[in-house]
Formats: structure tokens, sequence, C-alpha cells
């Protein structure tokens, strides 16, 4: 049973690089888990860590999680000057030998936590274990690491386990399985129809081989081998019988973002779907509009209990100390570049 200090079902986003008092108001009445940030909102680094410290302090609650899509390569809300940039994560599974590789992706994962770390931001929306397939739309594309199930498994792993060692958590996306699809979500919704023992094989394995890691997101795609009617965010059959079941992940489940095409309805119809019973554990609404995240807060409901217990489990992921000097950052750069080339 959930009391009123558990709070709601929802990551929120906000418009700008500072909180408005409207954005610090809702937040202190609607209490979402966290908040995700994107490039409106990072500027440069004092300006972050200000709206991180804010951001918990709107809901008072030091622990918060603050997300970001930091994958590199094109999916990067933090950039130069500011910021150093990283490969994408092709360029890491382009490397021969798979030792190299994995260290080059653990090495990919440590970075980014060198990163994110120091602002506040405590969770990152990768690894990316999707496995592309030919024909596929080019919205994964070099963002996974490989084509072949088995490598993207021990890359994805080992990036994940970098951004761990330095105090981030992973969400490893996008369950379960975004590179059989032929549409970008951010715009329609992506059908596959692909059947279950190829999906298995190929798809589902990556993430089957990363069931433990501590949350992941779910992706707004229809699978018409498990669900022709409903795209799996939304769907209790996909998310009870594959990636509970088949698929065995117990981490804590984020939608895909609200706003994207692939999703029909209001927002409020999306919001109650994405967190019905069976589905997903949060959902996850990015455009920071004070009137759409009002909207969902009245109908998302507080965290489950087992929501509950999946994000303490994932919290107790965190490692005693984290801390990375400026020297040894820079020693695992010039290693990452050793391995995977110069790709400034």
């Amino acid at each position: 049973m959930t009391t009123p200090n558990v709070p709601a079902a929802v990551i929120f986003g906000c418009t700008g690089p500072v909180l408005t008092e409207a954005e610090r108001a809702l937040f202190a009445a609607a209490n979402p888990l966290g908040f995700i940030l994107f490039r409106r909102n990072c500027e440069t680094p004092e300006q972050v860590m200000a709206l991180t410290a804010a951001l918990r302090d709107s809901v008072g609650r030091p622990d918060a999680p603050i997300m970001i899509d930091q994958e590199g390569g094109r999916v990067a809300r933090l950039r130069p000057p500011h910021w150093p940039s990283l490969p994408p994560a092709g360029r890491v599974g382009a490397i021969a030998d798979d030792n190299l590789a994995k260290e080059a992706a653990w090495l990919h994962g440590r970075l980014l936590a060198a990163t994110l770390a120091p602002l506040g931001i405590d969770m990152d929306c990768a690894p990316v274990a999707d496995v592309p397939q030919a024909g596929a739309h080019d919205v994964i594309g070099d963002r996974a690491f490989s084509r072949d199930p088995t490598r993207v498994a021990l890359l994805a792993g080992a990036q994940a386990e970098g951004l761990l060692a330095g105090g981030v958590l992973p969400i490893v996306k996008h369950l379960p399985g975004h590179g059989r699809a032929t549409a970008d979500s951010h715009k329609e919704l992506p059908t596959v129809t692909a059947d279950l023992a190829t999906l298995e094989a190929v798809d589902f394995a990556p993430f089957k081989a990363l069931a433990d890691l501590p949350a992941g997101m779910v992706a707004h795609i229809l699978f018409t081998a498990v669900d022709a009617r409903h795209p799996s965010s939304t769907s209790a059959l996909v998310i009870t019988k594959i990636v509970r079941g088949l698929i065995g992940f117990d981490g804590l489940l984020f939608s895909d973002d609200l706003d994207m095409q692939a999703l029909s309805g209001t927002v409020e119809e999306r919001a109650a779907a994405v967190v019905a019973d069976g589905c997903c554990d949060v959902a996850l609404h990015c455009n920071g509009t004070v009137e759409d995240m009002a909207a969902v807060a009245a109908v998302v409901p507080r965290l489950s209990q087992q929501a509950q217990e999946r994000w303490a489990r994932a919290q107790a992921r965190r490692p005693a100390s984290t801390d990375a000097d400026a020297a040894t950052v820079a020693a695992w750069r010039a290693r990452l570049i050793d391995l995977a080339g110069n790709w400034d």
C-alpha cells in the first residue's frame, strides 16, 4: 500500500535553463519521481548544477533522479565547448577485437559518467541495446553497437558497467527492441511483423543478457506477433509476457516519451495507458509544458509497491565512491582515442 509521500509515477522536463515559478509550484504539488534534461536546459556547467539542485529542491527530495539522453555521437544534450564529445556506440562496436571493444565500451560509459555526475545528473538513457536490421529506419543506426546481438550484449553491458562505476544509473533501451522498426516512433507508430522465434533470437537477446540492469526504457512499437493492437509501452501483454517474462527484466521500467507520435490520444490518455496495470512503472513526459504536465499529473498514480522496490534496488547499485580527478579522466579519454580513433 502506497503512502501520500510516495512520488508520482512520472518523470517531467522543464522549459529552459532556470525553473519558472509555475514549474516550481507544479513540481511541489505533483511530486514527480524525477526529471529529465534536454539541450534547452543546458547552457553552462554552473547553470546545470544550479538547475539540478533547484529541481530536487522543488520536490524536497535530494535523491530525486535527474536523467538525460547522453549517448555520444548525434544523441548528446551536453555538447562542446562546455562538455566533451564522445563517439557514437557504433564507433566502439567497429573495433574488431572483442576484448578491446569491451574496454572501449567501459571507458565510454565511465567518461559519460564523469561528465554527468558532477552536474547532479545521476541517470543516463543509455546503453542502446537495439540490434539494427537491414531495411530498418536509421533512427537507431550508429547509436547501436553492432548488428550482432551477442556483441551488442557484450558492449552495452560494458558501457552500463562504466556508467555504474561513475555513479550514474544506466537506463537500457529500447525494450524489447527497436532495431527492426521501419519508422521513427517520434513521428509515427512502427509496426514489426517478425515472428516470435526471430524476435527472441535477435531483437530480445541483448536485453535478456542485460536483464539485471537497474532500469530500462520501453519503446512505442507494435509487435504483431505478441500484441497486434497496442504498442509495447501500453501493452500489458508485451511487458508481462516478453519484458518481464521471456526477457526476465525486473528493473524499473520507464516509458519512452509521451509526446512521441507513435502514441495516439490525448496526453492524459497516453500517460494513463503507459502506467496501467502490467505496463511501465513510470511515464516519461519531456516537452516541459506546464499545462501538459498538470494534465499528466492529474492521471498518473503514485509509484506502485513493486516500482518502489525496483527503484530502491536501482539506487543500491551506486558505488560508495566515484571520484575521478582530471588527470585520470584525461587518461581514460586518451585510451579511448587509442582504441576508437579520434572522433572530433
